[in-house]
C-alpha cells in the first residue's frame, strides 16, 4: 500500500500508551510510519508496540520515560533522533487528571499536578523546540484541554495547569513559526478513557476513537489549534464569554 507524502514518517510520541495518544498513534502505524513511543509502563509499552506493527508501522521501537524526569527528557530525544534518523513530528499525550479537592486540600498534590501536566510537558518542549528550530521544519503536536480556557471550581487546578501550557503553546507556535515549524494545541472536551472513570458520562463525551483520528487529522493539516470534537470550540466561546461577575455564581 502506498504512503501518503503528507503523513510524516518519523514520529515521536510521548504517552503513547494512555488512551487518546494510542488512538492517534494507531493512525500513524496505519499510513507505515516509523514509530518511537515512550511511556512509564513497561508491560503496556510493550503490548503497544506489538500491536502498532501488526496495523502496518514500518517500524516501531521504544523507551521507558516518567515525563516528570526531566533528566531524561535529552537522552530520550537523542535516542529517537539515533534510532529513526531524525524527526518529523511529535506528540505529546502524557498527563493525568488530579482529584481537586485533594489539590485544595494539599501544596504538595497541587505543585504535584501542576508538574504532571504542565511543567514537565514544557521542560520536554523546550528540548524539542531547539531540535525542530534547527532543523527548520516538522511538527510538535501536544495534548491539553479545553479545562485550561477558563477556571472553574471543579478542576481549577487541572485547569491552571492546561492554561500555562495553553499559553507556552502559543508563544512556541510564535517563535517557530519562520522556522516552518508547526506547533499544534490540541484541546479535548470530555473523553471516556481511564482517566474519567469516576466521572458520570453523558452526551458530550466522546470515544478516543474518534478524538485519536481527529488528533491525526489536526496534525496532518498543520492546524494551530484543535479542538476535538469541533463542537467543544464554540462551548468553550461561550463559556468565556461569560462576564466574571456571573460566572463566580456558577456552579461549574
Amino acid at each position: 500500500m502506498s504512503k501518503r507524502p503528507n503523513v510524516p514518517q518519523r514520529v515521536l510520541v510521548v504517552g503513547a500508551t494512555s488512551a487518546i495518544g494510542y488512538e492517534a498513534t494507531k493512525s500513524f502505524a496505519l499510513a507505515g510510519a516509523r514509530l518511537f513511543l515512550t511511556a512509564r509502563n513497561p508491560d503496556r509499552l510493550a503490548a503497544v508496540c506489538d500491536d502498532l506493527r501488526v496495523r502496518g508501522a514500518a517500524q516501531v521501537e521504544a523507551a521507558l520515560l516518567d515525563a516528570t524526569d526531566v533528566d531524561r527528557h535529552e537522552p530520550v530525544v537523542r535516542s529517537a533522533l539515533s534510532t529513526l534518523g531524525g524527526l518529523d513530528c511529535v506528540l505529546v499525550a502524557h498527563g493525568t487528571l488530579p482529584d481537586q479537592a485533594a489539590c485544595e486540600r494539599s501544596v504538595a498534590e497541587t505543585l504535584r499536578a501542576l508538574e504532571v501536566n504542565c511543567t514537565s510537558t514544557i521542560a520536554l518542549l523546550t528540548v524539542l523546540g531547539n531540535y525542530f528550530e534547527s532543523e527548520r521544519q516538522g511538527c510538535i503536536a501536544v495534548i491539553t484541554s479545553v479545562a485550561g480556557d477558563r477556571g472553574r471550581q471543579s478542576n481549577y487546578v487541572y485547569g491552571t495547569a492546561k492554561g500555562a501550557l495553553n499559553v507556552f503553546l502559543q508563544g512556541l507556535r510564535n517563535r517557530l513559526y519562520r522556522a516552518g515549524v508547526a506547533v499544534i494545541t490540541i484541546k479535548p472536551g470530555l473523553v471516556d478513557t481511564p482517566m474519567t472513570a469516576a466521572i458520570p458520562k453523558n452526551r458530550l463525551f466522546a470515544t478516543p476513537e474518534r478524538v485519536g483520528r481527529s488528533i491525526y487529522t489536526a496534525m496532518l493539516a498543520g492546524r494551530d489549534v484543535a479542538y476535538v470534537p469541533w463542537f467543544w470550540r464554540p462551548v468553550m466561546m461561550l463559556i468565556k464569554s461569560i462576564p466574571e461577575r456571573l460566572f463566580k455564581r456558577l456552579k461549574l
